[in-house]
């Protein structure tokens, strides 16, 4: 998978010396983005409406750290998405962005939020209705790469059988499920939509 912006953002900080520790050496694992862009995107409608994020990988852009709940609308090309909850210090947050064909020609959808840079979006599984596994990875030549991983579910809680569905996902393609933290989600969590935009 391949972004150029994020690339560049990889360039940079390994001309400087100064890699982030969610910069790794090595390469993006082999996803078969193809089969998968080409089965989902017949779904793609069906994909929309509200998830919430139960686990993630470390990542430092994700900038909503608990009760975070992702509202997608489908336009018939492209989802607009708009994302709530809190951040460290407890404030509520809106963020708000896109997830679209990747505009390069690759096969896979990318996501662009505000403040942010596009990003590969991979649905690895889902089943529409209960949750979606979502694996973000850029690689660049000089032999690093970062990745992302999310597990989102309809509600604010996932059943085990659907989390071990998308740990097996995960897993196929070499990704560690110990890398994942819960996100804070249910009884805590107000859900209110008026939220400031970050």
């Amino acid at each position: 998978m391949k972004t150029s912006l994020l690339c560049l953002v990889l360039v940079a900080a390994v001309a400087a010396d100064k890699i982030p520790d969610f910069v790794v050496p090595g390469k993006c694992p082999a996803v078969d983005e193809r089969m998968l862009y080409n089965q989902q995107r017949p779904n793609h409608q069906k994909y929309a409406g509200t998830w919430y994020e139960i686990a993630l990988t470390n990542n430092p852009y994700q900038l909503i750290k608990k009760c975070v709940r992702n509202e997608y609308t489908y336009d018939g090309s492209k989802f607009n998405v708009r994302s709530t909850g809190s951040d460290a210090y407890g404030n509520a947050v809106t963020r708000n962005g896109q997830v679209l064909p990747n505009p390069f020609g690759e096969p896979h959808l990318s996501v662009d939020y505000e403040a942010s840079w596009m990003a590969p979006y991979v649905i690895l599984d889902t089943d529409y209705e209960n949750f979606a596994c979502i694996y973000s990875c850029a690689g660049h030549n000089f032999g690093y790469y970062a990745d992302f991983a999310f597990i989102f579910s309809r509600s604010p809680s996932l059943a085990d059988r659907y989390y071990r569905r998308c740990e097996a996902a995960f897993m196929s393609i070499g990704v560690d499920p110990s890398r994942f933290t819960k996100t804070a989600q249910g009884g805590s969590c107000s859900y209110n939509t008026n939220y400031r935009s970050w």
